[in-house]
């Protein structure tokens, strides 16, 4: 007696199918797993069995063995219990062979035979859909990540039996959905009912509830739109450095005294971004959805992708492992989980040396790659760098007046992050104090609103000038891309060799000057690069803390 099931597993960001082949054959009672099994996946044995004894299923005496194949693939997590019940079911005869042909199963099984959810599923889903699987069979919490995916037929399942219900007939999965909406309709109604007729008691119930839930709506949009650049008052060379790093994404570093708007303008970069593309956001969902951390939003799973850019914000006491991810089963760490999207990192200098540094393969190969005993995993990181620091301890030089730290002082603080580290910060701009008269003329400056639309602007003329070549922003370009798409004239060329010895520039520095004066041109709705692009690009490579 033999059968095969169809799941999946992650191996780093991507996925692979697993074919779960179970083989029951007379001799000494006995239940393995086998094919590299992780120990969530050797303890599914003691779930199983008791879940389909409570399902009402019993296993005779026989010897049951569970190959999970391809076998040099190390296999984690809780998601195989549900495929591995279903094959035992198969070759006891107990479901139709084939009933589970073309199909994906994954799931957590509970002693009751409930279906827990698990993680990853978005990106099984993915892999199998491309794979030609026409249907998958998910627990319930995690059917909306299916739905997510074009090209398969994703049902949830909360129990065994359903499971059994929805293979046991070629209308299985369409019953099961139609008495899941019943219930999840009926449900809704309930909740409804009860709250209408408790509104019902009150006087002006109606408009009071009406009046309630518009609050509730208004609450909502305001606390979503409440952080705009309309906020900071002056500092408009802040806002002009976040506008030109936020249209070529950019990193950007910020240097400036106390209270002078540093956390303020970086925890608004993210309104002025372009939104995330379809594709964009189904590799941040996959992230998330690795980590654990997926959730439907409120307003449901059809606009569920319709998400933000991440925006992560460590504290500087965060651990290495943290940032870069790892683990005995290795999952995403703080740079994956901003791919595509903002790492704050605020007090630069209080950070660990050693931890800054873990950033530097990252910010150069957009990706990070971590190796363990059962292999190595590579994780996406293309995410927008954004740090914050004081010029000095107290946080008041150049201001001599009110700055009491001793030059050595200065530069062991200044030396806490590394030359490499500074090297790759595009744009580095000084945050001045604000005077009086700016303070009091609050909400006169740009909106994000409005830098938003410029930002977009730039980023049209970047998808156009890299169509099809798999760059997205002028940030994306190696230097072989920059030579092609930002060409030089005779007068800039001679421009920025006279500043690349003064200035004393590398290799590194040269091209990042020039992909972002290449952002500034695209700002200004330049199609070439000219002298004041690039001075404005270099001034923000010339700040005077670290001269």
């Amino acid at each position: 007696m033999f059968s095969t099931i169809t799941s999946g597993t992650i191996c780093g960001i991507s996925s692979c199918m697993v074919q779960v082949e179970v083989d029951i054959s007379q001799g000494l009672p006995c239940f393995q797993i086998v094919g590299l099994p992780g120990s969530e996946v050797r303890e599914a044995r003691e779930r199983v069995k008791v879940a389909l004894r409570n399902a009402g299923i019993s296993m005779p005496p026989l010897c049951v063995n569970v190959n999970l194949s391809p076998a040099d693939i190390h296999k984690s997590g809780t998601m195989f219990d549900l495929p591995v019940a279903i094959g035992i079911m198969t070759a006891l005869s107990k479901l139709p062979q084939g009933a589970a042909e073309g199909t994906l199963l994954i799931g957590e099984l509970g002693l009751s035979g409930e279906i827990k959810p698990v993680r990853g599923v978005l990106p099984i889903v993915r892999e199998a859909a491309r794979l030609g699987v026409k249907r998958c069979i998910l627990p319930a919490e995690n059917a909306w990540e299916g739905a997510l995916v074009e090209g398969t037929d994703s049902v949830g399942v909360s129990s065994l039996q359903e499971t059994i219900e929805a293979l046991s007939s070629p209308e299985g999965l369409a019953g099961v959905r139609a008495r899941r909406a019943d219930r999840e309709e009926k449900q809704c109604a309930g909740q409804d009912g009860g709250r209408l007729r408790e509104e019902a008691g009150r006087p002006d119930s109606g408009r009071a509830a009406a009046a309630q839930r518009s609050g509730k709506r208004d609450a909502a949009e305001e606390s979503r739109d409440r952080e705009d650049f309309a906020d900071i008052s002056g500092q408009e060379s802040l806002k002009r450095a976040a506008k030109v790093a936020a249209a070529g994404f950019h990193n950007l570093l910020i240097v400036g005294a106390p209270g002078s708007g540093k956390t303020m303008l970086a925890r608004r970069i993210p309104t002025i971004l372009p939104p995330l593309t379809a594709e964009e956001a189904l590799e941040v969902a996959s992230v998330y959805s690795i980590s654990g951390l997926l959730k439907p939003k409120a307003r449901g799973a059809d606009d569920c992708l319709a998400i933000d850019r991440p925006f992560l914000h460590p504290h500087h006491t965060v651990t290495g492992q943290a940032l870069a991810g790892g683990g005995r089963i290795p999952v995403p760490g703080i740079v994956s989980l901003a791919h595509r999207g903002v790492l704050f990192l605020d007090e630069l200098p209080e950070f660990k040396r050693e931890t800054l540094d873990i950033l530097r393969q990252p910010l150069e190969d957009r990706r990070i790659q971590i190796a363990r005993n059962g292999g190595t995993y590579e994780y996406p990181a293309d995410f927008m760098l954004v740090g914050a620091m004081y010029p000095c301890p107290c946080g008041y030089y150049p201001d001599m007046g009110r700055c009491r730290c001793t030059p050595h002082e200065i530069r062991r603080y200044l030396r806490r992050v590394s030359g490499p580290i500074l090297d790759r910060m595009d744009v580095c701009v000084e945050a001045q104090p604000v005077p009086f008269r700016d303070i009091v003329r609050r909400g006169e400056g740009e909106s994000s609103t409005q830098m938003r639309e410029q930002v977009m602007r730039a980023r049209e003329r970047q998808a156009e000038r890299f169509a099809g070549t798999g760059i997205r922003f002028n940030a994306d370009m190696k230097a072989a891309d920059v030579d092609r798409y930002c060409p030089l004239g005779d007068r800039e060329r001679k421009f920025m060799e006279k500043m690349f010895g003064s200035m004393q520039l590398s290799a590194r520095g040269y091209h990042r000057v020039v992909k972002v004066a290449r952002t500034i041109a695209d700002l200004e709705g330049s199609d070439r690069i000219g002298e004041e692009h690039l001075a404005e690009a270099l001034c923000y490579r010339n700040t005077e803390v670290f001269r």
